[in-house]
């Protein structure tokens, strides 16, 4: 598994009661996701081929909450990888007692700006993509 992120709740993650509002874990997990990429998968190939890896589908689940001062451990694997899609599992844990705060499949696929619909995780793009798998399940 990749390095996880540490992410520490501040005050402004907070909604009115105290725990961090769900708006935010989507950010945590956005964060974690950048990181992965820039950690296994070259942030700038993509960047250098006007490619966009885009968010197509999050399913969340909330477990307990997360309140100011928590450190939060996010573990993120590339899961599976289809033919023009694939997903990314997510997990949120306190870094204190390592209990499951949040947990997410994210569904991704690539996109071109001159190109329609998302590309075919073929050749290349589809190496690059399982070099990132591998790399992650053998860390």
């Amino acid at each position: 598994m990749a390095t996880p992120t540490l992410i520490k709740v501040r005050g402004s993650h907070l909604d009115l009661y105290g725990h961090v509002n769900n708006a935010r874990y989507l950010e945590f997990l956005e964060e974690a996701r950048w990181a992965l990429l820039e950690e296994y998968g070259g942030v700038q190939w993509y960047a250098e081929r006007e490619l966009a890896l885009v968010v197509s589908r999050i399913d969340i689940r909330y477990k307990r909450p997360a309140t100011m001062g928590d450190e939060l451990l996010i573990h993120t694997r590339l899961a599976t990888l289809g033919e023009k899609d694939g997903v990314i599992e997510q997990r949120i844990v306190r870094q204190d007692n390592g209990k499951l705060v949040a947990e997410a499949e994210v569904t991704f696929a690539v996109l071109h700006p001159r190109e329609q619909g998302a590309q075919s995780l073929v050749g290349e793009l589809g190496e690059r993509l399982r070099r990132l798998q591998y790399a992650v399940e053998g860390a």
